[in-house]
């Protein structure tokens, strides 16, 4: 195992050289920098973590024009495109990761509408594996979860309007109440439900495969335990907004809500298993969610006659039957709530950036 190891090191520095050397033959003058900075960054190297001093460089070398960060997205999708190495594989998707959280604006935006041609991210991954060694077979499957959370997060993004995540996005959070009491109803749990889509995603961290000491896998986690605390924010927020409205909700924006409590409650043993990180937003959250269970109740739904169709419960099998009778007269046993006065008022209890 020693010697394969070696062998492979020694494999991965002669490919790193070579492909230094064809970027400087290849690569025009004025993208040369890039390229190298992005090969400099992606070695083969198991063993060598990114260094945040030329991920910083990188993503200022995006930020010159959007000529620039177009450029930057395209060589390292083709990086990662081409690589079957797990660790490069990897490295290019920390990258994108830090794009997300910390990047330019005009590299962001590039990042979300990559390929230009259909304004989607396919980061293609879905299918990879590296069987050179046991430790690259465990990585590898790091690397299909890490593309497929990475894609959830740009897919979520989207329906937000903004990077769930990114810290660039401190500053309009500062606004996210006063915008988000303008939505409709439907639009804030659509919202929660992309949100409740990444919550499930981070649930499939692939923790049977970790590898002692791998510091690629330790930089991950730190990432995805920001982003942990990031996402939980935006469904608090967003939860305390609807507790405001309980009494205006239909009967099948009802239904959506308790389901996407019931697939929060789903997640709650493995996010606390994966995650050691205790915040006043995680607790403000399954307070929200038992708050709001106990207010909604149970939906009981009548047909015109007033005879009874079904019974509405968490999890219960009769949702879908009864989701799709909304012509039926429906009891909700929800408190009387004021719209704006309620909102104002949770501002001090449920509104937490962190």
């Amino acid at each position: 195992m020693g010697r394969t190891l070696k062998l492979r090191d020694l494999i991965g520095v002669i490919k790193d050289k070579a492909s230094i050397s064809k970027a400087t033959l290849l690569s025009k003058p004025n993208t040369l920098p890039l390229h190298l900075a992005l090969l400099r960054i992606t070695t083969h190297s198991i063993s060598s973590p990114l260094d945040d001093h030329n991920i910083s460089n990188l993503l200022t070398l995006g930020n010159a024009s959007r000529a620039t960060a177009s450029s930057v997205i395209a060589a390292l999708m083709d990086r990662l495109h081409r690589t079957t190495d797990s660790s490069v594989a990897l490295k290019c998707l920390i990258i994108i990761h830090h794009i997300v959280k910390r990047g330019p604006f005009i590299l962001q935006d590039q990042l979300s509408i990559f390929p230009t041609t259909g304004g989607y991210n396919y980061l293609k991954l879905s299918s990879f594996k590296d069987t050179a060694t046991s430790a690259t077979w465990a990585l590898s499957a790091w690397v299909r979860f890490h593309a497929r959370y990475l894609e959830t997060v740009l897919s979520c993004s989207r329906n937000l309007g903004y990077f769930v995540c990114s810290s660039s996005c401190n500053m309009e959070r500062d606004k996210l109440e006063e915008k988000i009491s303008s939505f409709l109803n439907v639009f804030l749990v659509q919202e929660l439900d992309s949100l409740v889509g990444l919550v499930e995603e981070l649930c499939k961290l692939p923790y049977d495969f970790i590898i002692e000491g791998n510091k690629l896998m330790y930089e991950i986690m730190v990432l995805l335990n920001n982003d942990y605390l990031s996402i939980i924010n935006e469904v608090v927020v967003r939860l305390a907004e609807l507790k405001t409205r309980l009494s205006l909700l239909s009967f099948g924006e009802s239904v959506e809500l308790m389901c996407g409590f019931k697939r929060l409650e789903d997640c709650k043993e493995k996010l606390f298993d994966l995650f050691s990180v205790r915040k006043p937003s995680i607790e403000m959250l399954w307070s929200l969610i038992d708050e709001l269970k106990d207010e909604i109740g149970e939906l009981k739904v009548y047909d015109e006659d007033g005879g009874r169709l079904g019974l509405l419960t968490l999890g219960g099998k009769e949702k879908a039957s009864e989701s799709a009778r909304f012509g039926g007269r429906v009891d909700r046993r929800f408190d009387s709530v004021q719209f704006s006065s309620a909102r104002f008022d949770m501002n001090e209890h449920y509104l937490m950036i962190i």
